[in-house]
């Protein structure tokens, strides 16, 4: 029997730098892990469902680097893979994908901050991710027992179908984008215009970096006779879950749970200042249930009145945004 191991174990020269990538990464995944349950503890009372959502892709992310930096640690050390480990890290990492996708889906769309409810979209949704999932599992298994750069006919009739999968995701993303800006302009919502414009904004740079790295990397590592720059090949492996932190880095800025949550939830009245402070907070209502007492009769009929009035308010609001959105086309410049 024949072992080749280098001066810093038995990974080659190619796959080496990977082991300190994932473990680097791996120790980022520890601190949003732990700065995101922490933050989420404090404030338990105002959290949104989509900080949950939030949770639970940074618990997958833990998980699927925790998964690989094991794997390359024990190859790197013994000289061998332990069976299935690769293709069980490549299906966390596909579920993790999956969800991250669906997440991104549900806040374009406007998903507890303009729409209380999906309603039949939520199918569609799950719908999509299932599909992305399958396709995306099919993949990464093909991808984990071939060779690196093997460029067959199953490899690609594997990446294609996913590739047009998730350009349909991603032009969805982006017309549900438009559409719920557009809604929040109408509304004259700034706060929560002003958070979508950010998500938007990292959406793009998501897109354009992904776009110039892929014809980079086919340029350099794909149409060449002569690959010289095999030293390099592990950033193909990197770059990916590198840009798919920082987006999520960004996220988690964005939607930092704080005492003023509920200024993101949905409110079916204009956001101006005052329609702000009678917004209802979860520690408010937990409050009011220690410190209900008996009321008059005269409160409770004076409470029914207003309740009617902003009911009233609130149907002829949306009477209106309704007869906008059918007669008046969304431009450019709305988009």
């Amino acid at each position: 029997m024949v072992k080749m191991r280098g001066d810093y174990g038995y990974l080659s020269a190619i796959d080496w730098p990977l082991l300190p990538y994932y473990g680097v990464l791996c120790l980022i995944y520890v601190l949003f892990a732990v700065t995101w349950l922490g933050i989420s503890a404090w404030q338990w009372r105002d959290l949104l469902r989509i900080q949950f959502w939030i949770g639970g892709v940074i618990a997958l992310g833990l998980l699927e680097k925790a998964i690989y930096y094991a794997e390359y640690t024990n190859i790197n050390n013994r000289g061998y893979s332990i069976y299935g480990a690769v293709v069980f890290a490549e299906l966390i990492s596909v579920l993790k994908r999956t969800v991250s996708r669906m997440l991104v889906i549900i806040v374009s769309l406007g998903f507890g901050i303009v729409k209380p409810r999906l309603g039949q979209m939520l199918h569609r949704v799950l719908g999509v991710g299932a599909l992305y999932f399958i396709l995306g599992s099919v993949e990464s298994c093909m991808r984990a027992v071939r060779p690196r750069l093997d460029a067959s006919h199953e490899n690609m009739l594997a990446i294609i179908p996913l590739s047009v999968v998730d350009a349909a995701i991603c032009w969805w993303v982006f017309s549900s984008l438009v559409q719920t800006t557009r809604t929040l302009r109408l509304r004259r919502n700034i706060i929560k215009l002003s958070l979508y414009r950010h998500f938007t904004n990292t959406l793009i740079f998501a897109v354009l970096a992904s776009v110039a790295f892929m014809i980079w990397s086919i340029k350099v590592h794909r149409l060449t006779d002569c690959l010289s720059d095999w030293k390099e090949l592990w950033i193909d492996d990197a770059f990916w879950p590198l840009l798919f932190t920082i987006i999520l880095f960004v996220i988690m800025i964005l939607w930092t749970p704080t005492s003023n949550n509920q200024r993101y939830a949905f409110s079916p009245l204009l956001d101006n200042p005052d329609d702000e402070s009678e917004e209802p907070m979860l520690n408010e209502a937990f409050d009011g249930m220690k410190l209900r007492d008996k009321s008059s009769a005269g409160t409770t009929n004076a409470s029914s009145r207003k309740q009617s009035e902003k009911k009233q308010m609130l149907d002829k609001f949306d009477d209106d945004l309704k007869w906008v959105d059918e007669n008046i086309p969304s431009s450019v410049a709305d988009a």
